[in-house]
């Protein structure tokens, strides 16, 4: 097979005796059980659950590298970020220290 077909070795692919149900990272984000609507909003305010559970999430960097928001004009939360259109959106100072007090 030519080098530019094979499946590159990461963590994610690297262990070839795990299950399909191993691989599948998704159950164990700590977004699963939050409304799509927040998970995958334009809208910073929408965002904020999701962004405090990605604070929490085993599987953040996973998220982030399976999605690839940059190179795909992915929008909503990806790897603790809020992304629209493949850029990250800023979180304002304001957004910060509300989230800071709670």
């Amino acid at each position: 097979m030519p080098a530019h077909m094979t499946t590159p070795k990461t963590p994610l692919t690297s262990d070839l005796s795990r299950s399909a149900d191993d691989l599948d990272w998704r159950r164990t984000a700590a977004c699963v059980n939050l409304p799509q609507r927040s998970v995958f909003t334009r809208v910073p305010s929408e965002a904020e659950p999701v962004l405090r559970a990605c604070n929490q999430c085993p599987v953040r960097r996973e998220c982030e590298v399976v999605v690839d928001p940059a190179h795909t004009f992915f929008d909503g939360v990806s790897g603790g970020r809020l992304w629209r259109n493949g850029r990250e959106v800023k979180r304002t100072a304001a957004h910060t220290s509300r989230q800071a007090g709670r």
